[in-house]
């Protein structure tokens, strides 16, 4: 197997790292319940840019005041920095974390490590608004207490309109109000067209596994990820195997082997290399319908990871790998 590049390891940090948070976060949460257990198509209408609005400040977004439209922008998640750039405020963004990619505009902007961030670095960069999706060592109180705006979103949305209505706080924090409600309801057209082409079968719907790792982690239907499967009307194997409710088991090859699902997507090619070849070497998995059928499907890590515009990519991707040949 090819040793991932540092880039791709760094992913793979990232990926096991995002897992591990949310599972732990699940299990506090858990712990205190009295019940415990390529480029999108989606476009902003011409004219709803965000130079082209000029909404009212001082705001309140999310609990945040934030005294004027921000010029300088310094996005520390990689979902938030697709956001901005799609509601056109992507000349204000200074700087973006290391994972930051898309659009291709990001790559010339000065880089920091949203895992361990360092604050004097941040502030270096005289920001009107940091947004953050994880806050390492109380980043977001250290940068409140040096008068920085700060939004942070520190949970993944369970489902597409939690999504939207990130980007809709997103647009209202960077003054693209207008443009926030044109993308959204450019999503939303697309997601039911994608959907409403679906067809409709007399037997059960078709199985798959989602892989996040070589490890096996997977995802169930009570995540982000999940919901978008759901919306294509496939069921997942890994539901049952949740026993902590965290929304990320970890599967072992018995169990996916015994379960042997319809499809299986992979969204571990970037990080980890993995791809239909190097599955069908794993012992026993050659005998899995969807090896034998050629129905593994290799995903982009990042479009199947993020709660972006580019969400409508993975669920055509979904759709058509499901459902190719049969409408």
């Amino acid at each position: 197997m090819p040793t991932p590049s540092s880039p791709n390891l760094g992913r793979l940090v990232f990926k096991k790292t995002f897992v591990a948070s949310v599972i732990a976060l699940a299990l506090v949460i858990a712990g205190c319940s009295d019940d415990a257990p390529g480029a999108t198509t989606a476009v902003v209408p011409s004219g709803e840019t965000a130079a082209s609005t000029t909404p009212d400040f001082p705001r309140d977004v999310l609990g945040v005041t934030i005294p004027a439209r921000p010029e300088r922008i310094v996005s520390a998640s990689a979902t938030h920095t697709e956001m901005i750039y799609a509601l056109g405020a992507g000349d204000r963004v200074v700087a973006v974390d290391m994972f930051s990619d898309y659009p291709a505009e990001v790559a010339d902007r000065p880089k920091i490590d949203a895992f361990n961030l360092n604050l004097e670095a941040v502030a270096a960069f005289d920001p009107d608004l940091v947004i953050l999706s994880f806050d390492p060592g109380d980043a977001a109180a250290g940068l409140a207490e040096l008068g920085i705006p700060v939004i942070l979103f520190p949970t993944a949305p369970a489902t597409l309109q939690d999504a939207y209505d990130e980007m809709t706080a997103i647009g209202a924090a960077v003054g693209a109000d207008r443009a926030a409600a044109g993308l959204v309801a450019a999503l939303e057209a697309e997601v039911a067209g994608l959907v409403a082409d679906i067809p409709v079968g007399d037997g059960e719907s078709p199985t798959y596994y989602h892989e996040l790792g070589e490890d096996l982690y997977s995802i169930t239907s009570n995540t982000f990820i999940g919901s978008i499967y759901s919306l294509a009307g496939l069921r997942n194997i890994a539901d049952p195997a949740d026993d902590t409710g965290s929304g990320y088991p970890q599967l072992s090859a018995e169990y996916i082997l015994q379960a042997d699902p319809d499809f299986i997507f992979l969204a571990d090619t970037v990080c980890c290399g993995q791809s239909a070849a190097t599955l069908a070497g794993r012992p026993g998995w050659e005998t899995l319908t969807a090896v034998r059928e050629g129905r593994v499907i290799e995903l982009d890590d990042d479009v199947a990871s993020r709660w972006g515009p580019r969400i409508v990519d993975f669920l055509r991707t979904v759709t058509t790998a499901a459902y190719a040949g049969t409408g």
